[in-house]
């Protein structure tokens, strides 16, 4: 269909050979992004399950009544103590005694 000395110039040239791709990756990365920001907002127009709905209604848990619960609770004899990591004993981690321990169990 062409000669080969259309062909070599083609190649030769950098709109066909860079500008070319890079116009296929932005307008289909357009097309993409359209499709893939629509889930988005097909997904706020779904309806729940109206026994679900129900149950989240009951169901009322605020910032608010949580503060209630744990505002007038003491905190001062609270110590931090660090989890035991795979390759350590955490019985020994934690201070207590491996040996009293499996006398307890037996």
């Amino acid at each position: 269909m062409f000669t080969p000395a259309v062909m070599r110039a083609l190649r030769k040239n950098k709109t066909l050979r860079y500008g070319v791709p890079m116009l296929l990756l932005v307008v289909g990365g357009s097309f993409g992004l359209r499709e893939f920001s629509q889930i988005r907002y097909d997904a706020v127009k779904m309806k729940i399950d109206p026994e679900l709905e129900k149950k989240l209604k009951m169901n009322k848990i605020s910032l608010e009544s949580e503060y209630e619960k744990i505002k007038d609770s003491t905190f001062e004899d609270w110590k931090n103590i660090r989890g035991p990591r795979p390759w350590e004993d955490p019985d020994l981690l934690q201070g207590r005694n491996p040996e009293i321990l499996k006398t307890k169990t037996t």
